[in-house]
């Protein structure tokens, strides 16, 4: 794979005041990608034909056509984890670059799965692999993408690398659990699902993978079981923070900039945290919006869902609970990392991740 060590822009510059004790979100977010998408890229190259052609369309660096395009392949927010983990702990992000992108692998082998499996035809401003390729291509690729992230912690001479293995292995039986789980609360009715239920579903959908990027950081970085669990901690909150956000997004998001269709979770039924929490509000509003699920949709049908999960107090429970998980996380970061200037890496990016409007 590529050689990673003369990639200085893996280390963000303080800027004053800013998040995360003098870093910035954004900042640490270009610097994760410059440092892992050669990685990334070469892993990709190295498919067969055909996947690989599959797998470059998913990430933006090929149109349909397998012309060269721009790429647009998402935020880095886990690999950045991965690297912020590391130096939080006084480990050098460099020699955690192939572990990096294992994360990033393993992220985009769920969502082409996820796009399948939910039926969602658009992501990242343009259509998903299964609408261009087929269903049994994207998943065949998807898989690929889990292999190559297997063979980068393999082929890893880092001393971290097996235990590093090992965690994102398990995390992954644990995404499929919750993917699973997710699966099995769709086919539910609107007032035969918990939010108990949905929050461990959510925990392992989302917070999984991003605790095991923050641990595999810690890992890489030498540090002893107590830190790797408390930052396995902190990323699950934050990742449950995230996805709460994500659920209200899904509902209230500006299409042009999340890059999908206003109300589109409404509109597939999903049994969003929001929802949920409005379906179990015992209101009047909680009541229309389980008569609502219940039948087809037009887009006024669909506004009115919008309306009704808000007036029943989803909208606010969602974003009120969101903050209550960021300061779970941020326990478990001070319990790992008790220096706030060392640890503003890791709080830029769990602020990010709460804060995002679109």
């Amino acid at each position: 794979m590529t050689d990673t060590t003369d990639m200085t822009e893996c280390a963000p510059r303080p800027r004053g005041q800013v998040l995360g004790e003098g870093y910035e979100a954004a900042e640490i977010l270009t610097s994760a990608r410059l440092c892992v998408d050669p990685e990334l890229r070469a892993a990709v190259e190295s498919l067969p034909g055909s996947l690989r052609r599959i797998a470059l369309y998913h990430f933006g660096w090929e149109h349909a056509d397998g012309t060269p395009a721009a790429g647009n392949v998402g935020k880095a927010i886990r690999p950045a984890l991965v690297l912020a983990a590391v130096r939080a702990l006084g480990g050098d992000p460099l020699s955690a670059v192939r572990a990096a992108a294992a994360v990033e692998l393993t992220h985009n082998f769920t969502l082409l799965h996820d796009d399948v499996m939910d039926r969602d035809a658009t992501r990242r401003h343009r259509p998903t692999a299964w609408t261009v390729f087929g269903d049994s291509d994207a998943i065949l690729a998807g898989d690929a993408l889990q292999a190559l992230a297997q063979r980068l912690l393999a082929e890893d001479p880092h001393p971290g690398a097996p235990a590093a293995a090992a965690r994102l292995a398990a995390c992954v039986v644990e995404l499929c659990a919750g993917q699973q789980a997710d699966r099995a609360l769709e086919s539910r009715g609107p007032d035969e699902v918990s939010l108990t239920e949905c929050l461990a579903a959510a925990e392992a959908k989302t917070g999984a993978l991003l605790g095991c990027a923050c641990a595999i950081g810690a890992v890489y970085a030498g540090a002893g079981a107590d830190e790797v669990e408390a930052l396995d901690g902190f990323g699950r909150q934050a990742g449950l923070a995230f996805q709460l956000i994500d659920d209200v997004i899904g509902i209230w998001g500006d299409p042009t900039r999340t890059g999908k269709p206003a109300r589109a979770d409404l509109a597939a039924r999903r049994k969003s945290l929001p929802v949920v929490a409005a379906l179990a509000s015992g209101t009047p509003e909680g009541a229309a919006l389980a008569g609502l699920y219940g039948r087809g949709s037009d887009q006024g049908d669909l506004d009115r869902m919008a309306r009704a999960v808000e007036g029943a107090g989803g909208r606010d429970w969602a974003q009120l609970h969101a903050a209550d998980r960021m300061s779970r996380a941020l326990g478990e970061l001070a319990r790992a990392v008790p220096d706030p200037e060392r640890a503003g890496g890791l709080l830029a990016l769990a602020e990010f991740v709460t804060r995002r409007s679109h």
